[in-house]
């Protein structure tokens, strides 16, 4: 039996769990695809430095073309990050014949439709299941699990680090500043955080998501995308107060052929599963016509869990050789993209406003909600001590988001609204 060859690009924290992996289930491999599984070359940046897996030195190369041009590989998997000069590695890659696993969520939510373009003209696979949610297999569950039915709304925490923060600021009073430095100190945030406190690595995420669920090309910028650094501590307050957990959620949901795709800082009800997915931990909800409702839940990210999905796509890169029909999972997108205009979004909203504590202030408000057609499911209005300030939380029913922006823009005009601290969006009261 003919063994199967693998290059890996990238020894890190996935990388390594990649390699360890490969030796400690070969038997498992083996079983699964009928021949040896090697690692064949590992592209490193310094082939001296210490490392907490054993690999022979032999088998580490700082020269990527001993991966690409070399002719007994079969496999590349690339585990190292980065975009545009990756991209050119891969193409270089797929037009080698080599079939590609990529973790890279980035590169695959900016050029993903190209590089899959590429290797159904090489007769390559591409797949890349660990770009999104770790060790959770939500895009293998998307295109065979349910490729059957028809998705209506996916919606999910697909980051770790902005979960992990909110769940401290939430169970211990903590503040944004506290936890975010807590959170780069055990690893999970980076030295600069700014992709996942603002919800581009979701975004990225969601794209993909969007992407397979619906069958339409969706681009980075089709993602309207909010993050968690203006979260305060009063907002989880007043949140928890109603009977809400705040969470950093990803939304991608079709209707009548048109797509919304959003990530934003999100109030759930307390007795949603998604409320109760903590710490660093990943879960996606999927919505089929036919299956209802369906909910992937695992750890979003580390060394085992991702490399865990590597390896999974390896494994079907390799039943398709022994099949003969690499090259061919790829499927161009069914449907013309179509994005819902702020008229057509339609949701809840969470809203805090400083106003004057004086005689009509609050009238005034309503007012200005009863005109556009929105109305109130829940009020909290408090005094804010030694000041002559008032306090007034508002959850709206459902509105447009073209109504709820124009209400946003006029109360900032009334004389009575001091500030308009913080708006969330509300997802899961009722009807999905």
């Amino acid at each position: 039996m003919k063994a199967i060859h693998v290059g890996l690009l990238g020894l890190g924290t996935v990388g390594s769990g990649v390699v360890k992996i490969i030796e400690d289930h070969q038997d498992k491999l083996m079983h699964q695809v009928g021949c040896p599984v090697k690692v064949k070359k590992v592209l490193v940046k310094n082939i001296e430095k210490n490392r907490q897996i054993h690999i022979e030195k032999e088998i580490l190369t700082t020269n990527v073309e001993d991966i690409i041009s070399n002719p007994e590989i079969d496999v590349v998997i690339e585990v190292m990050g980065g975009v545009e000069d990756t991209r050119q590695l891969l193409i270089e890659a797929l037009k080698a014949k080599k079939h590609v696993v990529t973790a890279n969520k980035d590169l695959m939510a900016l050029y993903g439709t190209e590089l899959l373009s590429i290797a159904t003209e090489n007769g390559c696979d591409l797949f890349y299941e660990a770009s999104v949610a770790g060790g959770i297999p939500i895009l293998r569950s998307l295109v065979d699990g349910l490729a059957s039915d028809r998705i209506t709304k996916m919606m999910g925490i697909v980051n770790g680090t902005t979960n992990f923060i909110l769940t401290k600021m939430t169970k211990l009073g903590s503040a944004y500043e506290d936890v975010l430095k807590e959170a780069q100190d055990l690893g999970y945030a980076e030295a600069d955080p700014t992709s996942d406190v603002e919800g581009l690595d979701a975004a990225r995420k969601m794209a993909i998501l969007a992407r397979l669920g619906f069958s339409m090309h969706v681009d980075l910028e089709d993602v309207n995308v909010k993050g968690i650094s203006s979260v305060t501590d009063d907002d989880i307050d007043y949140s928890k107060r109603l009977g809400y957990t705040m969470k950093l959620i990803g939304i991608a949901q079709r209707e009548n052929g048109k797509i919304e795709v959003a990530v934003e800082p999100t109030l759930l009800p307390e007795t949603h599963p998604l409320a109760s997915v903590n710490d660093e931990y990943n879960a996606v909800y999927v919505y089929g016509e036919a299956v209802g409702e369906t909910m992937f839940y695992g750890p979003g990210a580390g060394s085992l869990p991702t490399a865990t999905s590597v390896v999974s796509d390896l494994v079907g890169v390799m039943k398709n050789m022994r099949l003969g029909v690499n090259g061919r999972s790829a499927i161009a997108p069914q449907f013309e993209k179509q994005i819902k205009s702020p008229d057509h979004i339609f949701a809840q909203h969470f809203l805090r406003i400083s106003v004057k504590d004086q005689v009509g202030a609050f009238s005034k408000i309503t007012s200005l909600f009863s005109e556009r057609g929105v109305s109130f499911e829940k009020i909290l209005q408090l005094p804010i001590k030694n000041s002559n300030l008032a306090e007034i939380v508002i959850v709206t029913h459902k509105a447009a988001q073209s109504d709820f922006e124009e209400i946003l823009q006029h109360l900032n005009d009334l004389a009575v609204v001091e500030k308009v601290k913080s708006t969330y969006r509300v997802e899961g009261n009722g009807s999905i």
